[in-house]
């Protein structure tokens, strides 16, 4: 052995040692234990053993803890998390190429006899987005695949796109949508254009998680040899012409601001609304800059779900008569909306939640559909089972099919699409925002979002209503509904085991009363069972696994819905209330009535999670 071989071997047991140490006083859990030495130990991880070293000499316990007490988990939509240039539970090159590495691994595989394989790939506006764009073409292009590379910041919905024009087996997509700052992700796209469903995504997981040699070609290099191929300008011109062929007829005198939340979205929504005929349309320019710090919204989180966003837009509006504001948050695939309650823009504004959004969008384009002939009876729209029953109804009301039994996440909607026949699809919603038209992509499209409502808001305008005026018919004609969304955050190693905790009591010692409220029945969908309360009796339930959970209330059409979120430490408490249509013609009597409801069950399940 060389003194050199000696120093280093010494170097590494004085580390491992340290980490021992660390672990005996408490500062280091037993996950990170084990992560920490794999990687000072294993050649795979080389490269990052520096760093780790150093950061072992400075004691930075905490840090080296948070980054690696487990390995961050391929979620519903790929790997999402804060970046860090080392750890298992960080974004990192590492995680990110693992992520890239086993995506090629198992298209490999599975289209072994296949040639000509290749991958679509495109990046958001967040801190190194470009790099993890181009580290993941690097590693499609050693894999044997040609990359189609969007070299600009643009939307996830034109990267759904471009897998089926181009005809991709995959897709990569780097965006951590509307997390903070800190935080950035891979999205995984299969052949369809839609994100991964099984049985593919756990065979993903299993190449993922047993990565050893990343290989790579320089991305100069194969951008020189024609095995990555710049498509931007191209994708841009393709998507514009098949978003803009899901419009409908009508007026377009609305004055329109849209902000794009620091993110991609001016660089699609602007020339969609153009297209579609609207003239008088702004950006919000403090929020125009591209950027991954979003620097000027509340707590720079670019979240069109958070009503925040919009109190300096309403201001800027008031002032200069706008009529309508639309947000899209930082990929694109998200939309938000704010409308004066009258169509006084000196008056009040309000803003609507995901699901109020869904039900005015299902009301126009099913609305429309019908007055120009385009319903038939296998017209169907799609939703979530956390998504509000007013689309179902609507839907109803129009003749047409809801297909609602779905797990959270656009991916499965994405794939019912595909199932029951995409001749037929109309409309797919999910309450966090996400609206789709048409059959030209496979995942939610803040773009064709925004150019329904300004659609839809320049009919009313003409008609002499506000957004809201319609809001308030919907509810008068199929009844009031109010639905909100508690999160509880539970961070790190032990705010992960109480989210098994609560989960697992929620399905084998729920609560027998939730505000005032007596519990019926409890649908568990890992187990696919419903069990009766009080009798405690079981029967099976017909619907998609999942880590999803919903308390059916006494009173009918008012249930709660509890799951862990795939993308971010916390549990998720989904609440829906709801009156008959014959309840419901005194609004605001209604609207107290629920408001009432939701906090007392607000109440009653914070008290439950956290005791």
């Amino acid at each position: 052995m060389s003194s050199t071989e000696a120093s280093s071997d010494s170097v590494l047991n004085s580390a491992l040692a340290s980490v021992q140490a660390a672990a005996a006083e408490g500062k280091l859990t037993d996950g990170a234990v084990d992560n920490i030495s794999q990687w000072l130990t294993q050649d795979r991880y080389a490269s990052y053993r520096p760093t780790l070293l150093q950061h072992i000499d400075d004691e930075a316990w905490q840090i080296l803890d948070d980054v690696y007490w487990t390995i961050i988990p391929f979620g519903t939509g790929g790997r999402r998390g804060r970046m860090y240039d080392i750890g298992s539970n960080a974004i990192n090159d590492r995680t990110i190429g693992e992520s890239a590495q086993g995506l090629a691994d198992y298209v490999n595989e599975v289209l072994a006899d296949k040639d000509n394989k290749s991958c679509a790939i495109a990046y958001d506006t967040r801190h190194r987005s470009r790099h993890f764009a181009e580290l993941c073409a690097s590693i499609m292009v050693a894999a044997g695949m040609k990359v189609y590379f969007l070299d600009d910041y643009r939307a996830t919905p034109q990267l759904s796109f471009a897998v089926r024009h181009f005809r991709c087996d995959c897709g990569i997509m780097v965006t951590a949508s509307h997390n903070p700052p800190s935080d950035n992700a891979v999205k995984v796209y299969w052949s369809t254009g839609g994100q991964v469903l099984p049985p593919h995504d756990k065979a993903i997981i299993e190449r993922v998680m047993s990565c050893q040699a990343i290989k790579t070609v320089p991305f100069e290099e194969a951008l020189s040899n024609g095995r990555v191929e710049i498509v931007t300008e191209t994708v841009d011109e393709l998507f514009l012409d098949a978003a803009s062929a899901c419009r409908f007829d009508g007026p377009r005198d609305v004055r329109v601001l849209y902000t794009p939340l620091h993110g991609v979205g001016a660089a699609v929504v602007m020339p969609l609304l153009s297209k579609d005929g609207f003239k008088d349309v702004e950006v919000y320019q403090p929020h125009a800059e591209p950027s991954g710090d979003f620097p000027n919204v509340p707590g720079h989180v670019s979240n069109p779900e958070n009503t925040a966003v919009f109190d300096a837009p309403i201001d800027f509006a008031k002032q200069s008569g706008h009529e309508v504001i639309l947000a899209t948050d930082p990929d694109c695939d998200r939309l938000g909306v704010a409308a004066p309650v009258t169509n006084d823009t000196q008056g009040d504004w309000g803003t609507f939640n995901g699901n109020q959004i869904a039900a005015l969008l299902a009301d126009y384009v099913l609305r429309s559909r019908k007055a120009s002939d385009a319903l038939t009876p296998k017209s169907f729209i799609i939703k979530t089972l956390v998504t509000t029953e007013l689309v179902r109804k609507i839907a109803s009301h129009y003749g047409a099919r809801c297909e609602g039994n779905l797990l959270v996440g656009y991916k499965h909607i994405a794939g019912v699409i595909d199932a029951v026949g995409p001749e037929d699809f109309v409309y797919g919603c999910e309450e966090s925002h996400g609206y789709l038209v048409g059959q030209y992509a496979r995942d939610k499209d803040g773009a064709v979002a925004c150019m329904l409502l300004s659609e839809l808001a320049a009919s009313l305008k003409a008609a002499g209503h506000s957004l809201h005026d319609r809001m308030a018919e919907l509810y008068t004609t199929h009844g009031y509904h109010l639905e909100s969304l508690t999160n509880v955050f539970m961070e790190g190693s032990q705010g992960m085991a109480a989210m098994q905790s609560l989960m697992a009591t929620f399905r084998t010692d729920p609560p027998t009363e939730i505000g005032g409220m007596g519990v019926a029945q409890v649908r568990d969908y890992q187990s696919l069972t419903t069990k009766q309360i009080p009798d405690g009796s079981v029967a099976p339930l017909d619907g998609p696994e999942g880590n999803l959970v919903i308390l059916d209330l006494a009173e009918p059409g008012n249930y709660v819905a509890v799951r862990p979120s795939g993308t971010e430490p916390k549990v998720k408490f989904y609440l829906f209330t709801s009156l008959s249509a014959d309840d419901s013609q005194d609004l605001p009597r209604a609207e107290t009535l629920l408001s009432e409801r939701v906090a007392a069950i607000q109440a009653s399940l914070k008290e439950f999670a956290l005791s």
